[in-house]
């Protein structure tokens, strides 16, 4: 008889296809600001932008370590409040022209992807409380 997995060896945040997403989405950002070429760093701008992508997924993670679906479902809105806050940062770094569109716009559909993602996942929970 195969042992049961317990709850700290099977850390459950990571069966979420939406977590596994916003991960995607964090390095890919990452990348962009790795090979950023600007003619002036602006540090804080590109801080806020990690800060705020790797945040989509610390909050999923966060969220479902949390003792009730209301806590879940906290966090799940606040990693979407993260993600629209990286795609304000993007539109700023791609008016300045230090990404191109296409890049920006492939960033944009992932970005989608994610918000259509969580906001699916907190409506199937809200239905489950």
């Amino acid at each position: 008889m195969e042992e049961q997995k317990s709850e700290v060896e099977r850390i459950a945040y990571k069966d979420l296809q939406v977590w596994q997403k916003s991960m995607e989405f964090a390095n890919q950002v990452i990348r962009v600001i790795d090979d950023m070429d600007t003619p002036r760093k602006h540090y804080r701008l590109l801080e806020q932008l990690e800060s705020a992508v790797t945040s989509v997924p610390m909050n999923i993670a966060e969220g479902k370590g949390r003792e009730s679906k209301k806590e879940f479902i906290h966090f799940l809105y606040i990693a979407r409040g993260s993600i629209y806050e990286t795609m304000t940062l993007l539109e700023i770094i791609q008016r300045q022209g230090w990404i191109n569109p296409d890049k920006f716009k492939e960033l944009e559909s992932s970005a989608i992807e994610i918000i259509k993602m969580l906001k699916g996942l907190i409506k199937a929970i809200a239905r489950t409380t």
